[in-house]
């Protein structure tokens, strides 16, 4: 528990707990409407600033850094936080690494919500790969025109086989875009059917298709598609979640989680 005060507002009951949720993800959204109007949690939600337009949201919002994990202890020290959720994307790594370093730094607990990783079933034809770098070296032996759904980032990768057409679909264009002389660029925000994986697979004729192990059910529906047209799939694992920090695949266990963090605080000013 934090090392800060805990004493009462002074009208007899404890001060709501400070609550910061690291979000921009679908768990994050479904945890939001858990903590608003929360009697004892108050949260703040804090955006990167990644994408341009995010879904609206009740709670308090901030967008941007905090300065990396210095910047972020400061912040929650300024602030009065009491617990932090990281539900940052399972890809977030570095702000993922700066809430445990920050958490650790201010005497803060830290609790990751985050969805539980793919597995492949029968069907599937999944090359598991560590990075882009390796699933761009992996490319030329599987097929030619190749979709890609790992987000706007490090799109560079693929500059190392400019030979293939790619087809890339972001939420919004990478700035600067790779330097790849065939490419088709789909803006597009999903959840997206089956039926329109399937129809865009059809559509630009794919032959293979490259992802990141986000896990979930909202973006699950390309993988299905994959596996009924036997396209072979390239798997960017997931960077692993650091040790000793409680992990959560439901919204609804992150907030009994952080009720029973506000239960002890209640439990211990009353005991005083």
């Amino acid at each position: 528990m934090s090392s800060r005060s805990s004493s009462d507002t002074g009208t007899g009951a404890a001060r709501p707990r400070q609550i910061l949720l690291l979000g921009g993800t679908t768990e994050a959204a479904a945890l939001e409407p858990l903590l608003d109007g929360h009697p004892r949690l108050h949260a703040t939600v804090s955006l990167a600033g990644r994408t341009r337009r995010p879904a609206p949201s009740r709670l308090p919002r901030r967008t941007g850094g905090f300065g990396g994990a210095d910047g972020l202890a400061a912040w929650l020290r300024d602030h009065a936080i009491d617990a932090v959720v990281d539900a940052t994307h399972p890809f977030a790594w570095q702000i993922s690494a700066n809430a445990v370093a920050a958490t650790r730094r201010a005497g803060v607990p830290l609790a990751r919500l985050t969805r539980p990783p793919w597995q492949a079933g029968p069907g599937d034809h999944w090359l598991r790969v560590p990075d882009l770098e390796a699933a761009a070296r992996a490319l030329p032996g599987l097929g030619r025109r190749v979709l890609i759904t790992t987000g706007r980032q490090h799109l560079e990768a693929f500059e190392a086989a400019p030979e293939l057409d790619y087809v890339i679909r972001t939420i919004d264009l990478p700035e600067p875009p790779p330097a790849l002389p065939r490419v088709t660029w789909l803006r597009a925000r999903g959840p997206f059917s089956l039926a329109d994986e399937h129809r865009l697979l059809e559509t630009h004729a794919i032959d293979v298709l490259v992802t990141k192990d986000s896990g979930g059910e909202a973006t699950a529906p390309k993988l299905q598609a994959a596996r009924e047209r036997g396209i072979p799939v390239v798997m960017v694992d997931r960077p692993p979640d650091a040790p000793g920090v409680p992990r959560f695949h439901a919204p609804q266990a992150t907030l009994e989680w952080l009720e029973d963090l506000a239960r002890v605080h209640r439990d211990s000013a009353d005991s005083t």
